[in-house]
């Protein structure tokens, strides 16, 4: 598998998406004075189950294979 990128962030927010999924996102700071160009952010579905909450800290990581 070939590695993308690989990056730990907060999770900013934790959405209801159906009965199945969620949503667990980050996606900066609101105030334009305070955006960083080099900040990723992410919105991914997970399933349900997770035990995941706004302030804890993931790993995100994308391969292609």
């Amino acid at each position: 598998m070939e590695s993308i990128v690989s990056f730990e962030s907060e999770i900013e927010f934790v959405a209801r998406i159906n009965e199945f999924k969620d949503c667990i996102m980050q996606q900066g700071p609101k105030s334009e004075g305070e955006q960083n160009p080099e900040q990723l952010w992410f919105n991914i579905d997970i399933p349900k189950g997770h035990g995941l909450k706004a302030g804890d800290r993931v790993r995100i990581t994308v391969e292609k294979i």
